[in-house]
């Protein structure tokens, strides 16, 4: 491993700074609700984002900003969506402008996102107000109240930074993400900001981008709705000094194999407080034919209500997976299926060649009353591999969509 784990989140690269302040989109004045991020130097910049047909205004802006593959600055609220309003593409725009003005840039420069309750118009003069001060409180240590800031129903912040060397040189990329509902494939990170030092090439930077989400966040779900404003970006201002990766070279292999690691880690955060979440659930398949047909599977499992709400009860349902095995649309000989269930209370083979095998219905009490689960599945039908990560479903996700918007 190339890499090492560290603090800093989004501002532990060189010449970030951060800051997160309430400006009053949300009634809860103990609640930052503008977050902005800001590099000292022009970036080299990609995005992805959400393949929901009905996309927030700000992704729209967002993309227009980032066609000529630089940026320099993130400004995001939390509490209002500014999706399906007549006025969102022209508040998201405002919002680069006042961006623009308080920190000296192009409003082209700007990436802009915006994260809450569909359908409300965006007020902005609150913002107006907030971003100036969000400017003045720019600093290197400024991650976390970025990362609170841009939280909904969220109920701890995600925020990591990794470290690694590239050419001599020694290379950060920091990142906080927001994440607890309306989270499915394609896209499923809700709102994610990368920052990293290392010199990069704006199209390395897609390439990486696209393949960490495919890996992470897209192999998330919690609740099976794909969200309107999902938004991952990646700035990459090159003050590392290493030499510019601008092909999939050496460097590019670590420099990937690090950004993979943090979205991943990432992943398991926002799938860890999924809404009303008491478990983080982790399918791990292997033997699949290939990749893909690995990554369509796993993501039928971690996808199935049924098997999330046997896992909120600690019920060892083995042929929900199976079900939901057979029904993910790929190509699987199930009589060769093996399931096994695991944490740190033990591992627990429940099925053997789809079909069952006897357990102990109170020692598969313990390993799955666990606060991380893995659900094993094994197909000996190749070396396909794949990872997805989710969460149970519980009565409190249900109180909590059930008067979000009031």
């Amino acid at each position: 491993m190339a890499y090492t784990f560290i603090e800093g989140g989004v501002t532990a690269a060189q010449g970030f700074t951060a800051s997160g302040v309430h400006c009053g989109i949300r009634r809860n004045k103990s609640k930052a609700d503008l977050a902005l991020i800001f590099s000292e130097k022009p970036c080299a910049a990609a995005g992805v984002y959400t393949l929901n047909k009905v996309k927030g205004a700000p992704i729209l802006v967002t993309k227009r900003n980032l066609q000529n593959g630089t940026a320099q600055a993130v400004v995001c609220n939390s509490g209002n969506a500014n999706t399906c309003n007549a006025d969102g593409e022209e508040k998201a725009w405002r919002m680069c402008e006042i961006t623009g003005q308080a920190l000296g840039l192009d409003p082209s420069d700007i990436i802009v996102a915006s994260t809450g309750v569909i359908g409300e118009i965006l007020p902005i003069e609150p913002i107006e107000e907030g971003v100036p001060e969000a400017a003045k409180e720019l600093n290197r240590f400024g991650s976390e109240a970025a990362a609170m800031a841009i939280m909904t129903t969220d109920t701890v912040k995600k925020e990591v930074a990794v470290e690694l060397e590239l050419d001599g040189k020694k290379v950060h990329i920091g990142g906080i993400a927001k994440g607890s509902g309306m989270i499915h494939p394609n896209m499923g990170t809700m709102l994610c900001f990368l920052t990293t030092d290392a010199a990069i090439s704006t199209p390395m930077v897609q390439k990486a981008l696209q393949a960490a989400a495919d890996k992470s966040f897209n192999m998330v779900s919690i609740d099976g709705d794909t969200s309107t404003n999902d938004t991952m970006t990646l700035m990459a201002n090159g003050m590392a000094g290493n030499t510019l990766i601008d092909s999939e070279n050496e460097d590019y292999g670590l420099f990937y194999e690090a950004l993979e690691a943090m979205c991943i880690q990432l992943a398991r955060m926002i799938a860890a407080d999924g809404e009303g979440a008491s478990r983080l659930l982790v399918c791990k398949l292997t033997g699949a034919k290939d990749e893909e047909t690995a990554r369509v599977i796993a993501k039928a499992v971690i996808c199935s209500s049924l098997v999330k709400a046997a896992m909120f009860g600690a019920d060892a349902n083995w042929g929900r997976v199976l079900c939901a095995i057979g029904y993910s649309g790929a190509e699987v000989d199930v009589t060769k299926v093996d399931v096994s269930f695991a944490s740190k209370a033990g591992t627990l083979d429940v099925c053997k060649d789809g079909a069952g095998i006897p357990f102990d219905e109170d020692v598969a009490k313990k390993v799955l009353l666990e606060d991380e689960v893995d659900i094993i599945v094994v197909l000996h039908d190749g070396e396909g591999y794949a990872e997805a990560y989710g969460c149970d479903l519980t009565y409190e996700y249900v109180r909590i969509n059930g008067d979000y918007r009031t």
